[in-house]
């Protein structure tokens, strides 16, 4: 049941037709339930596993994601790398809509949102001053290059509580900021893919300027559906193919991340928390 290589991501990643041996796995965890079931597939000869982010039907609003038990799910299913791919608006006329983004770095504005594994008896401060798999992005990024799409390796994703797109005066500020793109969801996954000892790395995927750009209140719905659209068959390709190209061992510090982190002495631990962050702490802690 196991996999090695993990994908979220829209419904529409699964449409691939080159997916084989596919079956649904339900997980529970003690954070609750992920967003769905996961898909287990084949891909280019690789296990992977998809999870819809928003679950099917788009149902689950960004606030309202289970990003704790979405990653802990990927962990107790093997994989050990994960490709994000998520729907951004651009925050720079560098990157038009349908370009393609892989950052390097977030900055947090959400509220509150649970990102993290510890807590509740245990303590564990990871490093995330470069919270993107440096080896996974450089893999998706040649992999978008060699797709013919317009990709840009590195910059800063803005992730915005939502589910309200930011107002013009906070759009104008991100950009004084020096930030690339706006989007929801992916610093969560990131902090929790690093404690998971987990490498991450995510497609940006332009849809429409944000609301900065002075040709903004011209975009229509269709017009970003249609851009949503086209992006996902172009995740679709680029995916598979970095598929193809992740090397099966890993030469990054992801798989490692807890190392140094876990500051709690193993016997002040609750059990009960021992045992619930078994595949996440358990080579560390006995």
């Amino acid at each position: 049941m196991d996999a090695q290589i993990g994908i979220i991501g829209g419904s529409g990643l699964y449409d691939m037709p080159e997916l084989t041996a596919r079956e649904e796995v339900a997980i529970e965890t003690p954070f609750g339930d992920p967003s769905g079931p996961f898909v287990l597939a084949t891909l280019r000869g690789r296990r992977v596993a998809f999870l819809a982010r928003h679950g099917a039907g788009h149902r689950v609003s960004p606030s309202e994601l289970n990003f704790r038990a979405n990653i802990y799910g990927f962990k107790t299913l093997g994989v050990e790398r994960i490709i994000s791919a998520s729907a951004v608006g651009s925050l720079k006329e560098a990157y038009p809509p349908l370009d393609i983004v892989i950052p390097d770095q977030f900055f947090d504005r959400t509220k509150g949102r649970p990102s993290t594994f510890f807590g509740r008896g245990i303590v564990a401060h990871v490093g995330f001053s470069h919270p993107v798999c440096r080896e996974l992005a450089g893999v998706v990024h040649e992999s978008a290059l060699a797709c013919g799409a317009r990709a840009h390796l590195g910059g800063t994703y803005v992730c915005i509580e939502g589910p309200q797109f930011s107002t013009e005066a906070e759009s104008r500020l991100y950009r004084s900021w020096g930030m690339d793109v706006i989007g929801m969801t992916n610093l969560q996954e990131a902090k929790l893919a690093r404690e998971a000892e987990i490498c991450y790395s995510t497609l940006a995927l332009v849809t429409d300027f944000d609301c900065w750009h002075p040709e903004h209140d011209s975009v229509s719905v269709e017009m970003i559906v249609a851009n949503l659209m086209q992006n996902a068959r172009t995740a679709q390709r680029v995916i598979a193919e970095a598929v193809a190209r992740i090397p099966e061992a890993r030469g990054c510090t992801c798989g490692c991340a807890l190392a140094t982190a876990i500051i709690t002495s193993p016997e002040a631990i609750p059990v009960q928390v021992k045992e619930e962050l078994r595949p996440i702490i358990g080579k560390y802690v006995k």
